[in-house]
């Protein structure tokens, strides 16, 4: 098996190079401290431009919890230029579509077009990071929209309200803490100050990194982005954020009680941020425990055993220490505490015996397969080409991303199972319906 693996790998490495180098992904940075990654590919006659503003629930303090992501929809609801819907509609009238997200770290844009619609997609994101309308009476519009979003999400996602408990339970003192989606009350008292503030602070150009890729050159970009963008002010940098959440010294157990045919179950535990030298191997423990249906609990708990309807684990990118979840659900006649226990059953083996060879040259070549997947597309290009500047804090490091997967060993893998995977750093949640015991 060994030789038929490590020749495909090392031929995959080698056609990852053939379609995308580091010298592909050009850049500058424009006078007001915005900086642009562009790729050029002619593959077809589309682009995408792709937004990261470092701002997130972790920037957010209580009483304003919640803007992060209430900005996600006030940037789509008119400028001095663009008026309300007017973004969308000229957009779509020019062959574009477009959408957003928000993290605790980051909150993304994305827009999708014709190469030859580039200056418009310009002309509407200048508009809109300098003069957004922040109408009193659109925000109060928009306040219900986002607080109707979160009671209808922990109405109805078991998941919703399991992790915001479990999340607020795991982090006491650093800002991933609260829900990206705010606190009710916060929501509702926002001030118009507050609002004004936190967008001049976060929305300035000079916190954003921007990757254009696509049928578009760079010179184009450059020109365009010094013609629309760089009038834009820069701003003092954003608050460093410094709270440093307490290292976890007992387990922590929590429980919600909301009808459900069979109880969920979430367990997390404290890891490092992405720029930490686990990362990799933290990843590839990830794929090896809930990666498919060929991984380790989805293999012995649902296949097997049958103690779990459904089963999957959750390691992202963050910019300060983050949570290694697992997320189950039990099968019916099944008690969670029986789960439970099969899941740290499954965890202490790789912490005693480790994984094999095999395993971990497997996920070896899934990593390689789906790098080389992303970057096959512009999406993915300017996706993980963004990922990486923002996270990592190059994006040149996109391209160490191979070798690095590459060097962890099984040894790795069991070392930071056993590190991390440990009763006093672990948070659990339960869900499950009142009538059970």
């Amino acid at each position: 098996m060994k030789k038929i693996l490590l020749p495909a790998l090392l031929l995959l490495g080698l056609c990852i190079q053939a379609q995308m180098k580091s010298d592909d992904v050009k850049t500058f940075t424009l006078k007001n401290g915005m900086k642009f990654l562009v790729v050029e590919d002619f593959s077809i006659p589309n682009a995408n431009m792709y937004l990261f503003y470092k701002v997130g629930s972790r920037n957010e303090y209580q009483g304003i919890t919640g803007l992060s992501h209430f900005f996600e929809h006030m940037m789509f609801n008119g400028a001095k230029k663009y008026g309300p819907k007017l973004f969308d509609q000229t957009m779509e009238f020019n062959g574009g579509a477009n959408n957003a997200y928000t993290t605790e770290n980051v909150t993304v844009y994305t827009n999708w077009f014709p190469a030859s619609a580039t200056e418009v997609i310009f002309d509407l994101e200048g508009d809109r990071i300098s003069s957004l309308s922040i109408d009193p009476k659109m925000v109060e519009s928009e306040r219900g929209v986002v607080l109707s979003e979160r009671s209808t999400g922990l109405e109805n996602s078991p998941w919703e309200q399991l992790s915001q408990t479990l999340q607020g339970t795991a982090f006491l003192e650093h800002p991933y803490h609260w829900p990206v989606i705010g606190y009710e009350d916060d929501m509702k008292n926002w001030k118009q100050a507050d609002l004004e503030r936190y967008f001049k602070t976060y929305y300035a150009p000079n916190n954003c990194v921007v990757v254009v890729s696509g049928g578009i050159k760079y010179d184009d970009v450059k020109r365009l982005a010094e013609k629309y963008l760089e009038p834009i002010p820069a701003q003092p940098a954003p608050p460093k954020i410094n709270i440093v959440e307490p290292p976890q010294t007992g387990e922590r157990r929590v429980m919600v009680q909301k009808e459900v045919a069979t109880p969920y179950l979430m367990i997390a535990y404290h890891v490092p941020e992405a720029r930490h030298e686990d990362y990799y191997a933290l990843n590839i423990l990830n794929s090896i425990l809930t990666g498919g249906k060929s991984s380790r609990l989805y293999t012995s708990l649902v296949d097997k055993k049958q103690l779990a309807n459904s089963i999957f684990s959750g390691y992202s990118e963050s910019f300060d220490p983050t949570l290694f979840q697992f997320y189950a659900v039990t099968a019916k006649g099944i008690h969670e505490n029986d789960l439970e226990k099969a899941i740290y059953t499954e965890l202490e083996k790789i912490k005693q015996e480790g994984i094999t060879e095999a395993e971990l040259q497997k996920i070896k070549n899934q990593k390689l397969m789906e790098f080389y997947d992303q970057v096959e597309t512009i999406n993915g290009k300017s996706n993980n080409i963004g990922t990486y500047e923002v996270f990592f804090g190059d994006y040149r490091k996109m391209f160490d991303a191979p070798a690095l997967y590459n060097k962890v060993t099984v040894a790795d893998v069991q070392r930071v199972a056993t590190k991390y995977f440990t009763r006093q750093n672990r948070t659990v949640g339960v869900l499950k319906s009142n009538t059970e015991d």
